[in-house]
């Protein structure tokens, strides 16, 4: 097979989060979302950069290539992920009590079967599923009931981080908001950090205390929720935001910025600013250099040369 070419689904990714925090990560399609929740879990191994693993003792790990025998019972158990597909998640030819029972025999949370059985049944009550279920197969489902499924598979080793891969984006509206309330449920309850990954933005709202904004692999823009949605910096976060819809008839309208074309093939991304080819505001450094993330105000960041000059200008007046 000839190699044509190479992608970077991230570059300069760089975030941490803290215990029992929900980090929201927004972008449009491609973006590198589920990359990054993927690699964080180790379902893809990352070719450069670092991440950086503390267990419960705080004692920290470089996990980048490979997880060490000494780790990775303990790191297997700390992280899991709900996946974005619930028809495609789970395995159907495994009845719903096998399925939520194969990480908690894997890290031999019970010694006897009375006991796995009986938490099995406590967890499928948790996500408001009948305990009698556990008999039954994937395919006698709804996507609702697969996802609360899946998420009692998650939860079942109590771990400290759950990355939610956009797991309401196959759902109905209505089946949308339980799921979102159970997840709250499941984290004040569990002490949990979350990193939740949507295309929704009021969804990511409810959800974060903090947001990532992901543009071709790269955050463009980070802060808490309230400043993202009252103060969004960057070009694009200001183009996803002026998106959401508004119910109200009367204070409906368009969009007052809008994105120009589609976005750039990573396999052969524009130099520079990844997004300058669809920016209204872009100059000609935009094209040259690539922006680094600055401090506008307390703990929020933004990549974008209007803002460097902007922050430099204000200074010099001052």
């Amino acid at each position: 097979m000839q190699v044509t070419g190479y992608v970077k689904a991230l570059e300069k990714v760089d975030f941490s989060i803290s215990e029992r925090e929900t980090i929201g990560i927004v972008g449009e399609s491609g973006c590198g979302k589920s990359t990054l929740g993927k690699t964080l879990v180790k379902i893809h191994e990352p070719t450069a950069g670092s991440i950086i693993y503390f267990d419960p003792n705080g004692k920290s790990y470089d996990i980048t290539n490979g997880l060490t025998k000494e780790v990775r019972s303990t790191f297997r158990k700390d992280v899991q992920m709900i996946f974005q597909n619930p028809y495609d998640s789970l395995d159907p030819r495994m009845t719903i009590r096998d399925t939520i029972l194969e990480p908690i025999q894997t890290h031999k949370l019970f010694k006897n079967l009375k006991d796995q059985d009986r938490y099995v049944r406590e967890l499928l009550s948790k996500v408001g599923l009948d305990p009698d279920y556990g008999k039954r197969y994937p395919h006698e489902f709804s996507g609702g009931q697969r996802q609360r499924i899946a998420i009692a598979r998650s939860i079942s080793v109590n771990p400290r981080l759950l990355i939610c891969d956009e797991p309401t984006s196959a759902l109905d509206v209505s089946v949308q908001s339980q799921i979102i309330n159970l997840l709250k449920q499941i984290q004040r309850e569990h002490n949990m950090a979350f990193i939740f990954i949507s295309h929704n933005l009021d969804v990511v709202y409810h959800m974060s205390d903090r947001i990532l904004v992901m543009y071709l692999g790269n955050i463009v823009e980070s802060a808490p929720s309230r400043a993202i949605f009252d103060n969004p910096t960057h070009p694009y976060t200001q183009a996803l935001m002026s998106a959401i819809p508004n119910w109200n008839p009367r204070e409906r309208k368009l969009g007052t910025v809008k994105l120009e074309g589609e976005p750039p093939s990573p396999i052969n991304p524009p130099t520079g600013c990844p997004f300058h080819p669809r920016c209204e505001f872009r100059m000609d450094i935009c094209a040259r250099a690539k922006p680094e993330p600055t401090e506008i105000s307390s703990g929020h960041f933004c990549a974008c040369h209007l803002r460097d000059l902007t922050i430099d200008s204000s200074r010099s007046a001052g």
